[in-house]
């Protein structure tokens, strides 16, 4: 198995996890700090190191966003998990939503965030490509552009998780 990174913001907070390359680049770079190693050497004809476990940004990113970038996980974050149309809130590790185009794309309607509203599953083959009208189906909360989201941290399963992690996910200590 390769090994993984986990790689934290500049305050701590669980950012995603990469490869263990890309965690030697930055490290190389100079762009992160080293929180823990795991046992294995990585070597180059100049240099050993321990691989890194985990790392910490050195500066915040979080500045550099100027809008909310439209993704999937990102229409379900703003919806809370929850369908629009009966109202079921699912866990987010679950695989019973999709999202839902409020106008249809047959008729022009586009996948934008003012567009798009999380669904789960059934009403979603209920409403398939008709209008809101046709099917008598009305999304709880008209669809926007958030402005933010909360931030969420990678989604990481229990049983995967490294030793030498478990010191920064407080959830799994």
């Amino acid at each position: 198995m390769e090994r993984r990174t986990l790689l934290l913001t500049s305050w701590m907070f669980p950012l995603k996890i990469i490869t263990w390359h890309g965690a030697v680049k930055m490290k190389y770079e100079g762009t992160v700090d080293v929180l823990a190693e795991y046992d294995e050497l990585v070597c180059s004809p100049s240099i050993t190191w321990k691989m890194p476990a985990v790392l910490r940004l050195r500066k915040n990113t979080a500045g550099k966003k100027n809008r909310v970038r439209f993704s999937r996980i990102n229409v379900y974050t703003r919806d809370n998990f929850t369908c629009q149309y009966c109202g079921t809130k699912h866990r987010s590790n679950q695989r019973m939503l999709s999202y839902d185009h409020v106008v249809p794309r047959c008729e022009g309607g586009r996948t934008v965030f003012n567009n798009i509203v999380t669904a789960c599953k059934p009403c979603n083959s209920r409403k398939d490509n008709k209008s809101c009208d046709a099917a008598g189906m009305w999304p709880l909360r008209k669809p926007v552009q958030p402005k933010s989201l909360p931030m969420t941290g990678p989604r990481i399963e229990r049983e995967r998780v490294p030793e030498e992690w478990l010191p920064f996910l407080p959830e799994y200590a």
